[in-house]
Parts: structure tokens; sequence; C-alpha cells
């Protein structure tokens, strides 16, 4: 393009038919497009692009006169992207206000919402939540397991790759891991919506799925999950999921030997002393297993 009009032009979509098929047989739409694309990323007041431009020039010439330089207008696109690139990341610096918590292998971390809801987040999670909009709206995003005090006030949601848990003030737990979602509620009444169905759960009631599976589950009796109380507990689940939470609360690796992993286990195993954990696993299911540094070899008895 050859003058600082015909850009103008171009951004406020002005130009005539055949002016844009010239363009697209050059080189500069691409670097223009880049620009456009970053300038709509920042929010802005509206501009008139051409009053601004007048306004520009008059105040140029002005001034005194001094010696005049080309401006190579190729070199004038990629300072503008860069530029565009640059103000878009200050923007999302200073103006984005998501607030995010993580916890690593083997660590659980407690936290305070600005509304003095309590959250404790177990190994290997992250939770985030936009600080600036709390206050209109009480919503989480959620990667791992969680459990949940909620101050009473307006909706309280909690979003996951797997389904929403909605409540307005309650105690419940929500665990999202790899083919495993299930919500626990404690006090109150919880809302789950999964798959576009919403299923309520009372007090002592759970939400389990498996493998995309809905499944059916006892009652059962508790102020909040055993986790809290640094142990897992596990009823009919199946072994996968038993060696994954092995795996992250303790920071190992579990490799299996012609075991299969899709039977049931019930029961549970501490987090504080790895070697009763293992234990209480692998004589439940008649396996054995072999310590090789931060390597665990599950097997069969006699294989060895």
């Amino acid at each position: 393009m050859k003058n600082e009009k015909d850009i103008l032009k171009w951004f406020n979509n002005q130009l005539s038919s055949q002016e844009i098929e010239d363009l697209k047989q050059s080189e500069d739409l691409q670097i223009l497009e880049k620009i456009n694309y970053y300038a709509t990323q920042l929010d802005t007041p509206k501009v008139d692009a051409y009053a601004a431009l007048e306004a520009f020039n008059a105040r140029n010439h002005s001034k005194k006169k001094t010696k005049v330089r080309t401006l190579n207008f190729k070199t004038f696109y990629r300072v503008a992207a860069v530029l565009a690139i640059m103000l878009t990341s200050a923007y999302f610096l200073f103006f984005n206000n998501i607030t995010s918590f993580e916890t690593q292998l083997a660590q659980t971390k407690s936290l305070t919402l600005p509304d003095s809801s309590t959250v404790i987040l177990n190994s290997a999670s992250k939770l985030s939540f936009n600080e600036k909009k709390w206050a209109d709206s009480r919503t989480l995003i959620l990667e791992g397991e969680a459990f949940f005090k909620v101050q009473k006030g307006q909706t309280f949601s909690v979003n996951t790759t797997a389904g929403v848990v909605t409540v307005l003030g309650t105690q419940f737990n929500v665990k999202e891991r790899k083919n495993y979602f299930e919500v626990n509620c404690y006090e109150g009444l919880v809302s789950v919506t999964y798959n576009n169905k919403t299923i309520n759960l009372p007090p002592g009631k759970t939400f389990r799925v498996i493998n995309g599976t809905i499944e059916n589950v006892e009652d059962f009796n508790g102020q909040n999950p055993s986790w809290i109380q640094q142990e897992s507990s596990f009823t009919k689940i199946p072994l996968d999921q038993v060696i994954a939470e092995l795996e992250r609360q303790y920071d190992i690796k579990i490799k299996v030997e012609s075991v299969d992993t899709s039977k049931l286990f019930t029961g549970s195993f501490t987090h504080t002393n790895k070697e009763i954990a293992l234990q209480a696993i692998t004589i439940p299911l008649k396996l054995s297993y072999k310590i090789q540094g931060k390597t665990v070899l599950f097997y069969n008895y006699g294989a060895k």
C-alpha cells in the first residue's frame, strides 16, 4: 500500500473490490491482518481514524521544518505489529484479574476466597477465578480435587471439564480427574450439571461418573472427605484410579506387570507412610510390589 490513507481505508473496510484484489497479491496483507488482530484485543475508546490522522498531520505541519526522511511502510507495518503485541501484553498484565492457586504432587493447600468461603485443594490441582468480577459472579474453574465451605449468598459455581457444580451456601467436594468425575454433598444442597442434565444432591449423596458412565453410589456419613485427614478412601473404584491417587499423594510412578487395573478396590491408604500405603492397596488385591527409586512395580504374587 502506498500511503497512510490507503492503510486507514483498509482498517475501516473502505477499499474497493479492485483494491482488495491488488492487496491480496502483495505481501502487505498478512502484516496488516496481524496488526488488525492484535489491535482488536485491546479494550480502548473508539477513535475516528481520519480525524486522528488529520490532527497528527496538522500538528506536524505547524512545527518548524526539519530534515525529512522517507518512511519505508513495510518497516512501519512491522513496528506497528510489534507495538500492538506489546500493548496487548500490557493490557492483560495490568487489567486481567484472574487469580489462580495450584498444588504440586504430594501437596495440599488451604485458601480463603474474597467472600470468606474456604477451599482446600488436594494434590496436583488448580483453582482459578476472576477477582474483579467476584462480587457479581462467584464462579471458579477447577482442575483436580477440592473441598469447599461456601458462605451463603448468591450462586456459587465450580466449573470443570466434566460438569458444573452450583450451590448457594454449603459444603461439598469436587473431584475431576482423567476419566473420573465425582461430587459429594456434606451440607446444604448441591446442583450438578452433567451432559446438559441437572441432578440435585442433598447431604450424604454422591454423583459419580467413571469412564463416561454414571455410577450408583451408596449414601455416606461424614463431615468432610477423608483426604483432608490425610487418607484416601475408595468404594468400588477401579484400580487404575487408586494407583493414580497414590502417584499424586507420594510423587511416585507406579508401573504394573500383568495386573488387571480395571478390578474394583474398596479400602483406603494413608498419606503419611508410603510403605503402609502400598501394603494397604496390594495386600487386599493379592499383589506384590517392588520399590525402585521413585518407581514402584505392582505384580501378582509368585510372579517374581
